[in-house]
């Protein structure tokens, strides 16, 4: 068999044949040695490609950096973010940002998490002020980014997940995924161009998938913003612009009850439209606060301000219930701004 003799069955043979006249020669030995260091050569073959590969993904990806000397001497200025926790030689996530808040992980920035297991981890940034936890699906904060996009833009997400105040749509397949987790409670945070605040929280928001164009369930109310996504106090105007049990509608794909047009279209962005709507975080971003035109197509909340006012800045954040707190979050100092 020469080295071709596998180490396992010259054990077998010394077990066998273990009398003086069958003992193993010095080149057996020999051999049966190299037979176990080539076994052990490639375990530790397998280990190293598998350090490799994870190496590969920290150097490659900027939410692993961290702050420390091996970076800081010779590379630009990053975001500060943290690692994810490990265990053995795979990294696991988080499933959301309370997870995370839960580790006292408790610095407001973007972090990897991984609602579903069978699901790849995406980066979101984490707003653990107002109590902490929060997982921010939606941010609008300077009208840099394009919020007038078509379904495909919305299913999978857009924006920049970078600075403190950068503006992105997480994804309606990423929020699904998050909300299918257990109940989840929605806060929205307002800001006017004269820097007042203001909030509403929903429990029990909801979207289904998009089988059913991610339609929108959410509960009870409260805040000091009024109720605009159940189309204010008015019957007249719940019965039309309520977003209540309505499916999401994009300039190409159609699922609003305006039998006369497009809400998509004419209001500049995505939504859960109605005929059209109380309600508009999604549409373009005027700076001048009231504005003009044929619609009422700027980032409304008609309850507070009416639909010819468009605020500077809105954030909707996303957590378990039993998070919640009664009083209001910084709003847009929360996000860093």
């Amino acid at each position: 068999m020469g080295l071709l003799m596998p180490w396992w069955l010259l054990l077998l043979l010394l077990v066998s044949f273990g009398s003086p006249a069958h003992r193993f020669s010095d080149k057996d030995i020999c051999l049966l040695d190299n037979s176990k260091l080539r076994q052990r050569l490639k375990q530790l073959q397998d280990m190293l490609y598998l350090y490799e590969l994870q190496l590969k993904d920290i150097l490659e990806n900027t939410y692993h950096k961290t702050k420390s000397s091996l970076f800081s001497s010779n590379r630009s200025t990053q975001h500060e973010t943290l690692l994810p926790t490990t265990s053995g030689n795979l990294i696991v996530y988080d499933q959301d940002c309370s997870a995370v808040y839960s580790r006292k992980k408790t610095k407001n920035g973007y972090y990897r998490i991984r609602p579903r297991a069978d699901r790849e981890p995406f980066l979101v940034y984490c707003d653990m002020s107002d109590s902490g936890g929060w997982t921010v699906i939606q941010r609008r904060s300077n009208g840099k980014e394009n919020f007038n996009r078509k379904w495909d833009d919305y299913k999978l997400g857009f924006g920049k997940f970078q600075g403190k105040n950068d503006e992105y749509w997480l994804g309606n397949d990423h929020i699904y995924d998050l909300l299918t987790r257990g109940e989840s409670s929605l806060k929205i945070d307002l800001v006017d161009w004269h820097g007042e605040r203001r909030y509403a929280v929903y429990e029990n928001f909801q979207l289904n998938n998009e089988q059913d164009n991610y339609r929108l369930w959410f509960g009870t109310y409260s805040g000091n913003a009024g109720d605009a996504l159940s189309g204010g106090s008015n019957f007249v105007d719940q019965w039309s612009a309520s977003h209540k049990g309505m499916q999401f509608t994009t300039s190409d794909k159609d699922h609003d009850r305006f039998l006369a047009g497009n809400c998509a279209l004419e209001n500049k962005g995505g939504w859960w439209f109605n005929r059209c709507h109380a309600v508009n975080l999604n549409g373009r971003y005027y700076k001048t606060g009231r504005y003009n035109g044929s619609h009422d197509n700027g980032i409304t909340w008609s309850t507070w301000h009416g639909p010819w006012y468009s605020l500077r800045y809105v954030a909707m954040k996303i957590r378990a219930p039993f998070f919640v707190d009664s009083e209001s979050g910084d709003g847009e100092n929360s996000q860093g701004g």
